[in-house]
């Protein structure tokens, strides 16, 4: 009956050769979690401020609600009634979005400069972790070289 060869000696041989270095790994992983945990703060915050505003938009909205549901004594009172509550309606939207608007473009804003700022130091760990296995790797096949001879 064949035997299967045993390549576990073989496959220590071969990774103890050319070493992998989990730190740079471990930074990406860091780098990952900070960037993660800015973009979540930026969200977070924006959420909250779209949330205040909402409610400021709804309070607003039922005060002004609450003078046009009063009685009135003339019918043309509630004509009026109805127009400055239409009135006051639109000019509230108008202002309400912009305020969303605004908090749109601070996410907008703070999106880039995260996503810039992470790109640049991506960059420049990943020249770092070239530079370094790069050297790993040349000793490595100098050693392994001048086993063999």
């Amino acid at each position: 009956m064949a035997k299967t060869q045993d390549f576990t000696a073989a496959f220590k041989d071969i990774m103890g050769a050319f070493p992998i270095d989990t730190k740079a790994m471990e930074q990406s992983f860091k780098s990952q979690a900070t960037l993660a945990e800015k973009m979540s703060a930026v969200n977070i915050e924006a959420a909250q401020t779209s949330t205040e505003l909402s409610a400021k938009w709804a309070n607003d909205t039922f005060t002004k609600l609450s003078a046009l549901t009063t009685a009135k004594a003339e019918p043309a009172d509630y004509a009026k009634s109805v127009t400055d509550f239409a009135s006051a309606s639109a000019e509230a939207a108008a202002e309400h979005m912009a305020a969303f608007a605004e908090i749109a473009k601070k996410v907008q804003t703070q999106t880039a400069e995260l996503l810039m700022a992470a790109g640049k130091e991506a960059s420049e760990e990943v020249q770092a972790a070239t530079k370094k296995a790069t050297a790993d790797v040349t000793a490595a096949a100098k050693k392994a070289t001048a086993s063999v001879k």
